[in-house]
């Protein structure tokens, strides 16, 4: 997998590239040759890749044999700006005819019940510009496309565009200065479009269907409904391949976070949804959920177990290495079921259920009024039970009530966020100060399981070297939790601040 990141121009048709060799110092510029390209391109019937930013396409340069082809899916990346692109780039093998498993397996979350199939075909004409630095290192190919729309031999449109691409390992700076000098040359304001998008027009450049725009004021209930449950659903569709990419474990977490905050958001908003639609999708929700988070939990005891190596006597580190060892083994037993879950028809169909909430929630009469006047009250019977629980606490309440707690917490952060467009600054004030609360007690919450976990490491066959090392990390762990108990309650303190409520009924 690659990183593309990359500027695109539109050139008009009498465009003449411009002598490059100065737009960045010391560079040297030269001509590569052209390519001649057709690519087709695949979607479903309504293009739901093309509207959540991912392009899949098979390419073959022409007058080469077409088993010289390849694949490519291109997805969206971590930034966009509004003169670049940034996306993330695989090729697969495989015939022309037939999306290649693995490709398809990667759009499942966008295409869920729907067919791919092929939507377009464009024919380029490319000439290449390679920029490199003195040394020959390249910085950036600058491709000038003449791009065809072909409907079998017929040309249904025709377009010029410059494309700006950075080598790997090249400066951003080095695309935004070659496309000044564009600019200057005649090519047009920036154009951060795929190919495709252009070609396929106006449908293509529609929101997603898990885009809602957030509620503003004079909102009525049921669009507070519907962007809460878009904002989740969007996250969770967005990061399923990165879980099943595998490469980051990050994207295992947001999509826990997901989850959790869809069916958090499904309980806040309970006066406003059918309760027997809600709790069907909040069941849902919880079975996908519990195979992220075993996945989710042992990357962080992973983290943690690999940061507080560093921190052990030389003479120890090694020893962490076989615990090391069980908790990734552990982690990918926990990851094959996961994908079991990601693969299966039960989780496309969960994916279509929640879309077609997004569009057509079941609602009661409640969601008919103005958000206004409920979405102070929604966020005050969560912070309600999140007081309520504190207020049952002991002197020294247990790791498990503390946990509780905790939940609570969440539950009411995720609340105040849902009602940030309607109550403004007040919500995100409040839902920061609760988070502050949550953050504490999750250090806590981890560094209980850690030591938890930590303990039962350690058996009657366990190597004494290894027993040493292993009390040194779970002296780490308890310190960490010690420090979260002292520490919960001033979290608390700022949370409860009057000033934060007076919005909340």
């Amino acid at each position: 997998m690659g990183i593309e990141r990359e500027i695109k121009l539109a050139a008009p048709p009498h465009f003449e590239m411009p002598d490059l060799a100065d737009a960045i110092p010391d560079a040297v510029v030269t001509t590569i040759p052209p390519r001649r390209l057709r690519a087709t391109y695949w979607d479903t019937p309504d293009l739901r890749l093309a509207r959540s930013g991912v392009s899949l396409r098979y390419r073959v340069e022409q007058g080469e044999d077409s088993s010289g082809g390849r694949w490519t899916l291109k997805l969206p990346g971590d930034s966009r700006s509004s003169s670049g692109l940034t996306r993330r780039e695989l090729d697969f093998e495989g015939a022309p005819g037939s999306v290649p498993s693995a490709a398809a397996r990667l759009v499942r979350a966008y295409v869920r019940s729907s067919t791919l199939g092929r939507v377009a075909r464009l024919d380029s004409r490319r000439a290449r510009l390679e920029v490199a630095d003195m040394s020959g290192r390249p910085l950036a190919e600058v491709d000038d496309d003449v791009v065809s729309v072909m409907d079998g031999r017929r040309v249904l449109a025709r377009f010029r565009e410059v494309e700006v691409e950075l080598a790997p390992d090249a400066p951003d700076g080095v695309a935004e200065e070659v496309a000044k000098r564009l600019r200057e040359a005649g090519a047009d304001d920036p154009v951060p479009l795929p190919k495709v998008v252009r070609a396929l027009g106006p449908q293509a450049q529609a929101p997603s269907d898990t885009h809602v725009d957030p509620p503003a004021k004079g909102a009525r209930a049921d669009q507070m409904v519907r962007a809460a449950l878009a904002s989740g659903v969007s996250r969770l569709v967005n990061h399923d391949p990165g879980v099943r990419l595998d490469e980051d474990p990050e994207e295992v977490h947001q999509a826990r976070v997901a989850t959790r905050r869809l069916r958090s958001d499904l309980r806040t908003f309970k006066s406003l949804v059918d309760p027997e639609w809600a709790e069907g999708l909040r069941r849902e929700l919880g079975w996908l959920a519990s195979p992220l988070g075993e996945v989710r939990d042992a990357d962080v005891l992973l983290d943690r177990l690999r940061t507080e190596t560093g921190r052990l006597p030389s003479e120890d580190r090694a020893q962490v290495g076989p615990l090391i060892d069980r908790v990734v083994a552990s982690r990918q037993a926990s990851l094959g079921a996961l994908f079991d879950v990601l693969d299966s028809k039960r989780y496309v169909a969960l994916l279509d259920a929640l879309v077609d909430g997004i569009a057509t929630p079941r609602l009661t009469a409640v969601a008919e009024q103005p958000a206004e006047e409920v979405a102070s009250t929604l966020v005050g019977k969560a912070w309600h039970k999140l007081r309520r629980s504190i207020s049952d606490l002991g002197p020294e309440p247990a790791d498990t009530d503390l946990h509780r707690v905790r939940i609570k917490a969440k539950r009411c952060r995720y609340a105040a966020e849902a009602v940030i467009g309607i109550e403004g600054r007040p919500a995100k004030r409040f839902a920061s100060a609760v988070a502050a609360l949550q953050e504490v007690l999750g250090r806590l919450q981890d560094s209980v399981v850690a030591a938890a976990w930590l303990r039962e490491a350690i058996t009657t066959d366990t190597p004494v070297d290894q027993a040493v090392a292993i009390g040194e990390l779970l002296g780490f762990a308890t310190v960490t939790a010690e420090a979260s108990r002292r520490e919960w309650p001033d979290a608390w303190k700022g949370a409860r601040r009057k000033s934060l409520r007076s919005w909340m009924t």
